[in-house]
């Protein structure tokens, strides 16, 4: 006999006082749009935008910033094809083996895919099947017409079963709605064994358990991208089961049917543990629409109860659904836009991948798990995770700190200085997700996103713990040479592997520090970072041009070959051509080093003008979207377009701009030109439409390309407002004729974040020919560190 499931009725003031609370929490610090004007920006998302080619995106129901991803995963033969499928679902695919509770957007690395559920209707069969093979397994088979997206709701028919799936979010619970059709048996399975990438065989245990008031809870460990990851759930079904079955498959446990198995059949336990653990949970067959709900904690299975009662005490789908479209619709009317319907489109569609990450990753008591798998406990800030911090410190949080600084830079940070507390290795994050490291990537970039908050003022958490961490972690000689770096000046290539990109990382993450330790009267670290800040000049060969990598002796490495690129080369992730340009906070002195402005125009001239064959980079999966050598699709080229402006050229950073947003960005599924990257791809974009972009995070400028939006008014959350205009804007005036800031001439090619957040009004006046006697004297260029 199984228990019956105690089932929880939301009254409606309940339920009111829980989805408005979801709202405020979801929307702090943002300054509300004007209803309508919000509601239009809602209705121009598309979350299939970059569900296909490289994009790496899933269209499934997520609140801003939530823990919860549930998202629908798409059929492939073997997990191991993981690269593609790091998202969990591609468009091109006709299947889906389940919907799964956890979800990276756009990274180039595939892992999560916790908690697969799957609503059957019929037979049952434990394994997901062929694809090959229709009927094989608990797969099914759709049609994108019958799918429906929108920020915080997914929809599907499930056409081999005649179910319609419907899924929406809270911050720490998915919700599931199944209409069943009539006449079938109903089933709901959940499968602990899938994980994006390399499955079977992640899983290094799991548990099933039904609780006597007919909740379900268990939990995972993998041994993936990140080993030891733990994640607990708690599931609650709007009807009582009328059974269940836990199967081991790792012991070959069969499904048995509908009828209750006997007592000492290990089916029948309420508990099960083990590597390949799948339950099945049958459902009268008068069983119609079904409501489960799912709660996450990285806690236990209790912290996960608790999270599922905080958020979702009932089975109201339709109000969960709507707080979830209330928390998208203010977040993502801090813009009101005027623009042509596909680039409104693009645009919103972009602010909407922005607001994803990092993830909140505590339980509603604010206790989360750290980087040393200990439990911890979040005081006075919302503890995230899920760092990419190599793609996002560039445009990313920047983005963060004009719209969400209060509500999300200053969590970041204090996410940020916890971790660094709580690491075995007293480090800031390189690469986390869930608390835990990866060491994914390089760079201490953790560092940049820190100065760049509080060079703008964003200064809610421990300024002088800020720096020690900081330095902390520019200093901690076993991580990726950083030991011969400073006593070098530079990464020894016979030492370490990729050291040209090594190097020139750290100098830039150095001078970040500075610059904040200078502000914080601190003479002793700004003098130390400063000089390290230099460091890319020994990097730097003249009689190539490139930076390159040296060995221990001080000699660059032979023979070079500046187009080769990835593993075993001088670069992360790209070739000279494409990293000989990462010396954003003194690209003046590189210029100088060029031989001047005339010299340095024209060898970025030879990157976007060059002739490759994009065959030359079948072997690094992320280098795409290539002009030339420009690779758009990776963030090192990202600030590359924008280098002209620095040369007293700024006509030629609008018209590569333009040829970049034309060639690169397109508001259909395949629309992406790379990894999204946790939406960095995506920040991009959104700087670039609005005319500027932050080169350097953590100098307080923004360099201005051009506009791409007719007319765009940010609601900032400080109250103010922040309008940009575009006169005769379209595709026979790509260049700037003129400049005004609140109405006086700007004679200079960089904005201050100061003057955005003060608010007012930027305009463009475009015109079919370049300007060429706009921003081109010295002291009209952005920062440089070599000559400010």
């Amino acid at each position: 006999m199984r228990p019956a499931l105690h089932t929880v009725p939301l009254a409606p003031a309940l339920a009111r006082a829980t989805f408005l609370g979801l709202v405020a929490v979801c929307c702090a610090g943002v300054h509300a749009a004007p209803h309508e004007a919000a509601e239009r920006a809602f209705a121009a998302v598309d979350p299939f935008i970059g569900t296909g080619g490289n994009g790496h995106t899933f269209p499934g129901a997520v609140v801003p910033f939530g823990m919860v991803q549930l998202s629908p995963d798409t059929q492939l033969k073997t997990r191991k094809e993981g690269y593609g499928w790091a998202a969990g679902y591609r468009h091109d695919d006709s299947t889906i083996f389940g919907f799964s509770h956890t979800h990276f957007s756009g990274t180039g690395h595939s892992d999560l895919g916790d908690v697969l559920v799957m609503p059957i209707a019929g037979a049952v069969h434990l394994e997901p099947g062929s694809i090959d093979q229709p009927g094989s397994g608990y797969f099914s088979r759709f049609s994108h017409n019958d799918e429906k997206a929108e920020p915080g709701y997914y929809a599907v028919t499930l056409s081999d079963y005649g179910i319609r799936a419907e899924l929406t979010a809270g911050e720490r619970v998915g919700v599931h709605r199944y209409t069943f059709p009539r006449g079938k048996p109903a089933h709901v399975l959940v499968d602990l064994r899938p994980s994006m990438y390399d499955y079977p065989g992640k899983v290094s245990w799991s548990r099933l358990r039904l609780r006597e008031d007919g909740t379900v809870t268990g939990v995972r460990e993998t041994r993936g991208w990140a080993p030891g990851r733990q994640l607990y759930f708690a599931m609650r079904f709007s009807k009582g089961p009328s059974g269940h079955a836990w199967h081991n498959s790792e012991q070959d446990i069969p499904y048995k049917g509908f009828a209750p198995p006997a007592e000492n059949d290990p089916t029948a336990r309420a508990q099960i543990e083990g590597r390949a653990l799948v339950g099945v949970l049958d459902f009268p067959a008068e069983t119609r629409e079904l409501i489960v709900t799912v709660a996450l904690s990285p806690v236990s299975e209790e912290g996960a109860i608790a999270n599922l009662e905080a958020e979702m005490p009932g089975f109201d789908f339709d109000a969960v659904r709507s707080a979830a479209h209330a928390a998208w619709r203010d977040a993502l009317g801090v813009f009101e836009v005027d623009a042509t319907e596909p680039m409104r489109r693009g645009f919103y569609t972009a602010v909407y991948h922005a607001l994803m990450a990092p993830s909140l990753f505590m339980d509603s008591d604010g206790r989360y798990r750290g980087p040393d798998n200990a439990v911890h406990q979040a005081e006075g800030y919302r503890h995230v995770s899920t760092f990419s911090l190599w793609d996002t410190y560039r445009a990313l949080h920047p983005l963060l700190t004009i719209i969400q600084p209060e509500a999300r830079t200053n969590d970041v940070v204090n996410s940020l200085l916890a971790s660094r507390r709580e690491s075995p290795y007293g480090i800031l994050p390189v690469w986390a997700f869930h608390g835990l490291e990866t060491w994914c990537m390089i760079g201490y970039h953790a560092v940049p996103v820190i100065a760049d908050a509080y060079m703008k003022g964003i200064r809610g958490y421990d300024a002088n713990a800020a720096l020690d961490a900081m330095v902390a972690s520019a200093s901690y000689a076993p991580y990726d040479g950083i030991g011969d770096y400073m006593k070098l000046g530079y990464v020894p290539i016979d030492k370490e592997g990729e050291a040209a990109s090594k190097t020139v990382e750290y100098a830039f993450d150095d001078w970040t520090i500075a610059r904040m330790a200078a502000d914080m009267g601190k003479p002793d670290v700004t003098r130390r970072f400063e000089q390290r800040a230099a460091n890319w000049k020994n990097a730097y060969d003249p009689k190539t041009g490139f930076l390159r990598a040296k060995r221990s002796d001080g000699t660059f490495r032979e023979p070079f070959d500046p187009s080769a690129s990835g593993y075993g080369t001088d670069y992360t992730e790209g070739n000279a051509w494409q990293y000989s340009w990462y010396v954003p906070q003194d690209i003046a002195g590189l210029i100088a080093a060029h031989g001047g402005d005339a010299k340095f125009v024209a060898r970025l001239d030879a990157v976007f003008d060059a002739s490759v064959d994009p065959k030359l980079f079948e072997h690094m999966e992320d280098i795409t979207g290539l002009i030339g050598w420009y690779a758009h699709g990776n963030e090192p080229s990202h600030h590359v377009a924008y280098l002209y402006d620095y040369a007293g050229q700024p006509w030629r950073t609008q018209e590569r701009l333009k040829q970049i947003m034309d060639s690169q960005y397109a508001a259909r599924v395949d629309g992406l030109a790379g990894n999204d990257d946790l939406g960095q791809m995506s920040a991009w974009y959104v700087f670039t439409a609005l005319g500027f972009y932050p080169v350097a995070p953590g100098s307080n400028d923004y360099v201005i390309g051009r506009p791409f939006l007719d007319r765009v008014a940010m609601n900032l959350p400080n109250g103010k407002r922040f309008t940009i205009t575009a006169d005769h804007l379209d595709d026979a005036n790509r260049y700037i004729g003129s400049v005004t800031l609140n109405g006086k001439p700007l004679d200079r090619s960089f904005i201050r974040h100061a003057e955005i957040m003060a608010g007012g009004k930027l305009h463009f006046t475009m015109q079919a020919q370049p300007n060429t006697h706009w921003a081109i004297e010295a002291k009209a260029r952005p920062y440089s560190m070599s000559s400010r």
